[in-house]
């Protein structure tokens, strides 16, 4: 695809662009996912294609065999201290990179997770480190108009499941002279990794069905005076054209992708993990607690399937640790480290980690629900936005399929 002609052929496609900061983009978005999943080099290429890419910041120096070399074998209280400057430095460097990748084309984003530790530090050094929008989930940011309060033109996008929550950030928001700049509305039943739900039962509820939310949001927003001013961004299942023009249909600016994005050629990723994704059949996928109290979506591998059949005996023993596994809070609040009987008890950093590096016997290898467009295959970014919207330029020769990655 020729990037200066990225939206025309949206056009072309029949899809409505969406304006972002004051650009005309493509109405796609590339999701954020840890560990180190989707860093500079995946979110540099989607910007480049007159999209948005998205950082996440999670654990990110072990991207950078430097920054590893000084931290990963820490241990004692004072490694927290020097482990999270790294990982600050981690971001800074492949927001850095991003930029360099899109060249002023698209927007970089950076995904936050609410649940973590260090939310805050990450939140102000994302906007230092010029982050052109800031995504943040894994629960209800309430506080983020106050921690951006020193950049008062940062873009705030809060990561959102159903109505109710909607309307319970934004008045909440209004009250601090804020409104989002827009709103990922992420399906539970359909997106990958922690989702947007109370417990794995409510998965399935239908209120986040998107024919049902985002007409209920548009509804809120037309009745408060908002309906032009805050896009939306339907996150879950989508594969294709047709699903990006059923949601724009029912209210949606854009749409957001997970790992349709991390199994692409340039995800930051491992060969070895893009193939357990793209392997991944629908009866492979499993739904658990995290251990950051929160349902999650995984591929069953060995590391998993064994941790589910000693949850419960896990569960029974869990008690409150003196210090965290990695020696460093990377949650908040962690069932393992806290004693959370009710919650997951694992390390999460330690097997994402394993699963960045391809290791499938040891990692932990979030998934979202929905087919992948080219199923088995590795593809180049601009094939996947190519196939998005509309297919209209010949795809690339660079297509890896599993036999081939088993020989890499």
């Amino acid at each position: 695809m020729d990037k200066s002609s990225a939206t025309e052929l949206a056009r072309a496609a029949g899809l409505n662009l969406w304006t972002f900061r004051g650009r005309p983009l493509l109405p796609v978005v590339q999701g954020g996912m840890g560990v180190g999943i989707s860093a500079g080099q995946l979110a540099g290429t989607v910007a480049s294609f007159d999209a948005v890419g998205t950082i996440s910041s999670v654990d990110l120096r072990r991207l950078h065999p430097d920054l590893m070399e000084a931290t990963g074998e820490l241990t004692g209280p004072e490694a927290k201290a020097q482990i999270d400057a790294a990982n600050k430095e981690g971001l800074h460097r492949e927001i850095k990179r991003a930029r360099e990748l899109a060249r002023g084309r698209g927007l970089i984003a950076v995904n936050v997770m609410r649940a973590l530790d260090q939310y805050e530090t990450y939140v102000r050094q994302a906007l230092e480190s010029g982050a052109d929008a800031l995504v943040v989930g894994a629960g209800l940011p309430l506080d983020l108009p106050d921690l951006a309060k020193d950049f008062p033109k940062a873009t705030l996008v809060p990561i959102l499941s159903d109505a109710r929550g909607v309307q319970l950030l934004v008045r909440k928001w209004e009250k601090k002279g804020r409104l989002p700049d827009a709103i990922v509305i992420e399906h539970p039943r359909l997106a990958g990794g922690h989702l947007g739900a109370a417990r794995v039962s409510d998965l399935k509820d239908g209120r986040f069905e998107f024919d049902v939310v985002l007409p209920e949001v548009r509804e809120f927003f037309r009745k408060s005076g908002y309906e032009k001013e805050i896009p939306l961004i339907a996150a879950g299942g989508i594969s294709c054209r047709e699903d990006i023009k059923r949601l724009q249909g029912l209210g949606a600016a854009a749409v957001q992708l997970g790992t349709a994005f991390a199994v692409t050629c340039e995800s930051d990723a491992s060969l070895a993990f893009k193939q357990v994704l793209a392997g991944a059949k629908p009866e492979d996928l499993v739904e658990f607690t995290s251990v950051a109290g929160l349902p999650a979506r995984a591929v069953r591998t060995p590391w998993l399937d064994k941790y589910l059949r000693i949850q419960e005996r896990m569960q029974k023993a869990a008690h409150q640790k003196p210090h965290c596994t990695m020696w460093f809070d990377c949650l908040a609040q962690c069932g393992l480290r806290d004693g959370n009987a009710n919650w997951g008890q694992f390390c999460i950093d330690k097997v994402l980690g394993y699963a960045l590096a391809g290791d499938v016997r040891k990692g932990l290898f979030f998934r979202g629900a929905g087919k992948l467009p080219f199923g088995t295959q590795i593809r180049p970014v601009q094939d996947l936005l190519n196939h998005l919207v509309g297919n209209l330029v010949p795809p690339t020769t660079l297509a890896v399929n599993n036999a081939e990655l088993q020989e890499a």
